[in-house]
């Protein structure tokens, strides 16, 4: 399969078809699922659908140090590499490794200041610029409007998007759009919010937020859980 078709087929398309155009430069995009579902695999998807595009990523883990997050990467490459039987494997990896950096924040070591030092250390000595950021392992329960503003300032600032994951639980309380904690009331401040559920079978994905369109299209996707990309029908 060629780097092209491999892009076709991540729900990255159908979800920028859902949103009118995609999450788009400057905006937050949040996943919203239990412990154990695959939000971190969707960011990887995420960053590596934007990778094979060419495009800078920056991956930031609040929960993993960078080699585990690498390694992360390397396998789920990898199996996509097996399932998908990619063409030119290796200048499509080192296409990917140019384009990309992964910081690590460990023991609550995370701070916006600490995290804007770092991303004008990548423009100034690095000559790297993300188009995308992801954020893995946020905590969004004592956050507040005001930290979620800063965040999207600094995307605005540095022309990306940027996508989180968030954690849920079967009890969460959800507000009158479906929305559970801790995002809810975080709400106003994010610009897409997604759903992600396992029946055993595949992943499904639900859209709870598009930008502040009223009316938000039914998205129902249905994930290979091991890829990540579409099922085929």
């Amino acid at each position: 399969m060629h780097q092209k078709e491999l892009n076709e087929r991540s729900p990255l398309r159908v979800l920028e078809q859902s949103i009118h155009g995609g999450l788009g430069r400057g905006n937050i995009g949040v996943i919203v699922a239990r412990h154990g579902v695959g939000k971190t695999a969707f960011l990887v998807g995420v960053a590596l659908d934007d990778l094979m595009r060419g495009r800078n990523v920056l991956h930031v883990s609040l929960e993993q140090p960078a080699d585990r997050v690498r390694t992360y990467y390397d396998e789920i490459f990898a199996e996509l590499c097996h399932t998908e039987r990619l063409d030119d494997v290796w200048r499509v990896r080192e296409n990917l490794e140019r384009h990309r950096r992964i910081h690590s924040y460990l023991g609550g070591t995370f701070t916006m200041q600490k995290f804007r030092d770092a991303v004008g250390f990548m423009k100034q000595h690095g000559a790297f610029e993300p188009d995308a950021i992801v954020v893995d392992g946020f905590e969004f329960a004592p956050a507040s409007l005001e930290d979620m503003t800063a965040l999207r300032q600094l995307a605005t600032e540095l022309d990306a998007e940027l996508w989180m994951s968030a954690v849920t639980t079967r009890d969460s309380a959800r507000n009158e759009r479906g929305i559970p904690e801790p995002v809810a009331h975080l709400e106003g401040a994010i610009d897409v919010i997604l759903s992600m559920a396992h029946d055993g079978k595949a992943v499904h994905v639900g859209l709870h937020k598009d930008h502040d369109n009223p009316n938000v299209s039914k998205l129902e996707l249905a994930l290979d859980p091991t890829t990540l990309l579409l099922i085929k029908g």
